[in-house]
């Protein structure tokens, strides 16, 4: 067998169960994809030619009329939006992130304005892109899009993700008409969904995806969609998009990704999912202060999650301190804890190994019976647990 790498590299030999999350390098790597990436390695390729034979798989999957490989979703925001800004002019290319007098004015529904470790607005500046929010983090509507038009409007991002405000939001569909009535191109940011041809669909110039979280490509972006703004996209490399290439082991690796997903056994990785989730239900049955649900996926991905709600009264420890314990010791768990202060963190069954699924069982047993011995509740005020996370990121190298 194999010996773990992580361990020849000192690194600890976490279980991730909080999903495709880039923190954790996003997901396990196809074995056709890691095939196609060592062999290709030791070779020369046209890179012109190869990143062609790209755009045909991706066509082919995603029923666009091309596509493109970059080096990660938040870089295809950015080369969408540039190509949006500067179409074939290469003498604007070489220009960005200075727009000039080009339009360079990209809306965005104020609550899609997410972080995904970085701001996506931040993506948009990058590309010489002016971000103009539309309507209010709670609410937007069709006439605030329509009047946000203005003659500097160039394009429009619309994001698909769970961070995003789930309630009263313009849908893309009508998103789409409103943008397309004025001649605003639409750029959807679909990085971690499942649906490769739905959003095309609804109207969207061009999506993105993540190559490197549910396809199990190599670190990557898919840009899907027509042939004139693709080919613009790909122009972006004689400009911003230097910084922002990917190699020929990351195409080939896509590729082979995107034929494996038209031949996975999509069936079968569910119910081994549910297998997990099954387990850890049963797991945390009688676990005082514990309620345990099996939830959907708010984005609609064919995927379940366990909701962990935590009751720190009766489990003698918050879901934050919980989330940290199950992360620390020999054997650390890494859960999906983004809504922690709400009182419940998820465990996500879409990246284990074989057998992971009982180790996860076993540290929630161990860690709260751990609690349960505590002579006081283990409850870090959430603002010193925020705090300690900040401090941990700046005493990165420490």
């Amino acid at each position: 067998m194999t010996q773990d790498i992580r361990s020849q590299l000192g690194l600890r030999p976490v279980i991730n169960v909080s999903g495709t999350m880039t923190s954790l390098g996003a997901s396990i790597v196809v074995p056709q994809a890691v095939d196609a990436i060592t062999r290709v390695l030791t070779e020369f390729v046209e890179m012109g030619a190869l990143h062609r034979r790209a755009s045909d798989a991706i066509a082919d999957l995603t029923g666009a009329e091309a596509g493109f490989v970059t080096a990660s979703c938040s870089a295809a925001i950015s080369l969408a939006v540039a190509a949006a800004i500067t179409g074939d002019n290469l003498w604007a290319i070489e220009q960005l992130p200075d727009a000039g007098s080009l339009k360079n004015e990209v809306l965005i529904q104020t609550g899609h304005m997410v972080s995904y470790g970085a701001p996506v607005e931040q993506a948009i500046r990058i590309a010489g892109g002016k971000v103009m929010p539309v309507g209010q983090a709670t609410s937007a509507h069709g006439y605030q899009l329509e009047g946000a038009i203005t003659e500097r409007t160039v394009a429009a991002v619309f994001v698909v993700s769970h961070h995003v405000v789930d309630y009263a939001q313009i849908p893309l569909k009508t998103f789409a008409e409103i943008c397309h009535a004025r001649g605003v191109k639409v750029i959807v940011d679909a990085a971690s969904e499942y649906d490769l041809r739905k959003f095309l669909a609804d109207g969207a110039d061009v999506v993105l995806y993540s190559g490197h979280k549910f396809l199990g490509g190599p670190t990557s972006g898919i840009c899907a969609g027509d042939k004139e703004f693709i080919r613009n996209i790909y122009l972006q490399n004689r400009g911003i998009g230097r910084g922002m290439k990917v190699g020929k082991e990351g195409i080939a690796g896509v590729i082979a990704a995107l034929e494996a997903w038209k031949v996975r056994d999509h069936d079968g990785i569910r119910a081994r999912e549910q297998a997990a989730l099954d387990l850890w239900l049963e797991t945390l049955a009688d676990k005082a202060g514990v309620t345990a649900t099996i939830v959907p996926d708010p984005t609609d991905n064919p995927l379940d999650r366990l909701k962990v709600t935590i009751n720190p009264e009766l489990a003698r420890i918050t879901a934050w301190d919980l989330a940290r314990a199950l992360a620390t010791g020999p054997r650390p768990i890494i859960v999906r804890d983004h809504e922690a202060e709400h009182g419940h963190f998820f465990l996500d069954p879409c990246n284990l190994h074989p057998n992971e699924e009982t180790v996860v069982a076993e540290r929630l047993v161990e860690e709260l019976e751990a609690a349960r011995g505590s002579n006081e509740i283990i409850a870090t005020p959430i603002h010193e647990h925020w705090r300690a996370q900040e401090a941990a990121i700046l005493k990165w190298l420490d």
